[in-house]
């Protein structure tokens, strides 16, 4: 409800804005009497289309503000033309559909798309400098000021933080310069607005990335967002003679941050930090006189547009219900009900849903009743956005009142609500990522905690959910549509016929399910805490800068008893030899399976190994002799790139790269090389698109982290993120839709201390549409890297499977005394097709 709050931003305001400027009676002089017809009958479009949007008619205001810009155009009236389309910019943002939103704000201000384009990257300087630029172009009108401002919070809506804060902050030194002065409190609201949605991120950022380094950085940055944001809210509270709308909704912003900043900072370790302390008490002390201010002016929501005065009485009540004053909370109930008359008052089943809904979470004692209400007013207008909601609240419900098959059938409805309307929640919600992991994942593993409860569970439904969650991970990581990928039991003509082990994390229980070659399904559930424990410890030895004179017994002290946990108790559904393909959850991702050992001997002496972190690959396919032609790119030593903003400090030369690059080229046919100046962005963007390789082998560093904009590889000129590596990649498979059979990522390493960070493996699989991808899980030495890669390519040479040859190449560095420890040889990964 409280993403939905912010569609609203200020529309009442920025309408009323526009009608002042449509309504000057300079406009109307020197005017045909036809003219002055079609005028008029365009501004009583307009008001109508106002009064639409006001009652939740947001598809039957668009239609109309369209008749408004039609007539506008006619008479040639270019601030009526640029006021309707940012009114329909207002219509399509109270329906979601953001990327529109925005683009039409663009045709209104005529600027150019790219600033409303869906990019990974963060902004540069150059990319401030370049927006700044275009918005001087633009006569500084009241109506294009106004647009300028919808620009701002159409660009927050999308994600664009950075980009919405300098159009906002470029619109309030704009407005000191023009005469007559013009009123800026609503666009220090949607300055406010931006700002939080800034501490929002990096709140969302805090709890889910467990990068230690990370989260230090971003303590400061949820402070200071959250510390502007107030001050912009305050500055909007103080203005004079503002309109009551933007006024309550400033004050409820300012409480919504109060409460959960307040709450923030309650949980934060002090560590000696008094700043936090002193920002603490300062926050505290201003929830109580604000909640009594608005409980004393309460008469203003009545005052209020209708669909306003029920989103701003919910969001009241949200509020009142956080604080752990019990009087507060009684009132809260009385808020959600007044919202739910007025939406009664203007027949927005919609609206009526939403409120319904809030009532059940006030009052869990009537929830069912209230829910079931919500879901039925959802599922009559087809609303499956916040159907899933509501079914998500009830199977919960039946699930404590021991009703297990009312609850699987409310979770199962709850995600085939959320896989149909999966592409626009990754087009409407700007933080992706964190909503998933908020909102969307706890339905899966409750439904999959439930299914295996029975105790003869069905497997194939608790496979096929955990297939679909982890897809649903992918996709919402690189934020695309969906991925051409093939479910394990879906895949035809297997030479191999690997074993399947899907290692599923559910919070109180780690699960492990097997299909043996045969197709049979076999469970084993695991005591979460021990697991985990030994899991942690080996990835923290893993990821330790000493991780090389780190002694054998310590690594094999966890590696043992993770064997011991997860693998002995499926052991005898198991093949003495082959393939074995693991499904990984989030804890165990960055681990390396052939690492375990049985007490005799690791896993990787017996098996093939590979994963497929969205649990679906693209059809394994041998790789002919004939195919073994690649693009071989690496860097020896320091580049330019390295300086990068956004570059890891650790970087260091790779001198080995040049005998890699040597041994791959020796070993390949017809291949090209493109050793440190060679490889630059521009000539591997232009080898990659005009010729075609089969393997793509790149030796140089990369970092694959769970934020996808530091997952990146090196070239010698910048660094190459995901959504660069994507676009080039497209470039050749339009040219060849099998282009990639194998990429090769040599020298990477995951994000030390981030569980996660395994999904930027998948992402770059993904997004270069490889068949098979090897990467690895940490920094290797690169000598040895070098010899490994020798070894890979010569079993490739000689008919060997991609998963085989990896294998006895890891086998090789295992049997040399040098380097046999599992620094050099357990970090490399085989990701998607084995064959």
């Amino acid at each position: 409800m409280t993403k939905y709050l912010r569609w609203y931003g200020c529309l009442f305001l920025s309408i009323l804005s526009l009608l002042i400027v449509v309504n000057k009676p300079s406009l109307l002089v020197a005017q045909a009497a036809n003219q002055q017809a079609q005028h008029s009958q365009a501004q009583f479009l307009t008001k109508k289309g106002l009064d639409q949007l006001n009652r939740d008619q947001s598809l039957q205001a668009l239609e109309t503000w369209k008749k408004a810009e039609n007539i506008y155009r006619q008479i040639q009236f270019n601030d009526g033309i640029i006021g309707s389309l940012i009114n329909q910019s207002l219509a399509l943002k109270s329906l979601g559909l953001y990327p529109r939103t925005c683009n039409t704000v663009l045709d209104a201000l005529k600027m150019d798309r790219w600033i409303c384009s869906s990019k990974l990257e963060q902004p540069t300087k150059t990319t401030k400098e370049v927006l700044k630029a275009a918005i001087h172009k633009i006569n500084p009108t009241p109506v294009n000021l106004l647009g300028l401002q919808k620009l701002g919070d159409a660009l927050r809506l999308i994600g664009k933080l950075d980009e919405s804060e300098t159009v906002l902050k470029e619109i309030l030194s704009i407005a000191q310069t023009v005469t007559p002065k013009q009123d800026v409190s609503s666009v220090l609201f949607s300055l406010a607005n931006t700002k939080e949605s800034m501490y929002e991120r990096a709140q969302n950022q805090y709890k889910w990335i467990e990068d230690a380094d990370f989260k230090k950085k971003t303590v400061n940055q949820i402070q200071q967002n959250a510390l502007f944001s107030l001050d912009y809210y305050q500055q909007v509270n103080n203005t004079a003679n503002i309109y009551q709308s933007i006024k309550i909704k400033s004050q409820l912003r300012s409480l919504n941050i109060l409460l959960d900043f307040d709450r923030w900072l309650t949980t934060q370790p002090k560590s000696g930090n008094t700043t936090l302390g002193t920002v603490n008490a300062n926050i505290n002390q201003q929830i109580k006189p604000l909640i009594e201010y608005l409980l004393k002016n309460s008469s203003i929501f009545s005052q209020l547009p209708p669909s306003e005065s029920v989103f701003a009485q919910l969001n009241f009540a949200e509020s009142l219900n956080k604080t752990s004053n019990k009087q507060f909370q009684s009132l809260a109930i009385q808020y959600a009900e007044s919202a739910l008359q007025s939406a009664k008052s203007i027949n927005s089943q919609r609206l009526e849903s939403y409120s319904l809904g809030a009532l059940g979470k006030l009052q869990p004692e009537k929830s069912q009743a209230y829910f079931e209400s919500a879901l039925a007013l959802a599922q009559s207008i087809h609303a499956l956005d916040i159907a899933y909601e509501w079914q998500q609240h009830l199977a919960d419900v039946y699930t404590k009142q021991g009703k297990s098959e009312a609850a699987l059938q409310a979770y199962e409805a709850a995600i085939n609500n959320l896989t149909d309307i999966r592409g626009n929640l990754l087009a409407s919600n700007p933080d992706t990522p964190f909503f998933f992991y908020e909102k969307v994942e706890p339905v899966y593993r409750s439904y999959m905690r439930l299914l295996l409860v029975n105790p003869h569970p069905n497997l194939d439904k608790v496979v096929q959910i955990n297939e679909e969650l982890q897809l649903a991970e992918l996709e919402n990581y690189l934020q695309c549509g969906r991925l051409d990928l093939v479910a394990l039991n879906d895949l035809k003509n297997l030479a191999i016929i690997p074993s399947v082990i899907h290692i599923i994390d559910l919070g109180n229980s780690i699960e492990v399910v097997v299909q043996s070659p045969d197709k049979s399904l076999h469970h084993h559930s695991v005591d979460p805490k021990s697991v985990k424990v030994h899991a942690d410890h080996l990835l923290q030895t893993l990821q330790d800068q000493s991780f090389a004179n780190t002694r054998n017994s310590v690594i094999l002290d966890y590696s043992q008893a993770l064997y011991n946990s997860l693998i002995a108790p499926i052991k005898r559904y198991l093949p003495q030899n082959g393939t074995l393909v693991f499904t990984l959850d989030t804890s165990f991702q960055s681990l390396p399976m052939g690492l375990l050992h049985d007490g005799k001997d690791y896993l990787l002496k017996h098996y093939n190994i590979a994963e497929t972190l969205g649990s679906k690959v693209r059809q394994p396919k041998l790789l002919p002799r004939k195919q073994l032609r690649a693009l071989i790119a690496g860097l020896s030593k320091s580049s330019p790139s390295f300086k990068a903003a956004n570059a890891p400090s650790y970087l260091t030369e790779l001198p080995s790269v040049v005998e890699e690059i040597a041994n791959v080229k020796e070993q390949t046919n017809s291949s090209l090389s493109l050793l440190n100046e060679e490889f630059t962005y521009k000539r591997f963007i232009k080898e990659v698109s005009t010729e075609t390789f089969p393997i793509i082998h790149l030796t140089t560093h990369a970092q694959f982290n769970s934020v996808p904009q530091l997952t990146m590889f090196f070239s010698w000129d910048k660094p190459i993120n995901l959504l660069e590596f994507d676009n080039l990649l497209k470039q050749k498979k339009q040219i060849n839709e099998d282009a990639i059979e194998l990429l090769v990522l040599s020298g990477c390493e995951t994000a030390k201390g981030n569980k996660r960070s395994a999904l930027g493996i998948a992402g770059i699989a993904a997004q270069g549409g490889a068949r098979s991808t090897v990467a690895t899980l940490w920094r290797v030495d690169d000598k040895s890297t070098a010899l490994l890669m020798k070894e890979f390519y010569k079993e490739l040479k000689d008919g060997k499977t991609k998963i085989e040859a990896l294998r006895l190449a890891q086998l090789s560095l295992l049997s040399n005394p040098d380097y046999s420890h599992p620094y050099y040889w357990a970090g490399f990964l085989l990701i998607g097709g084995w064959l």
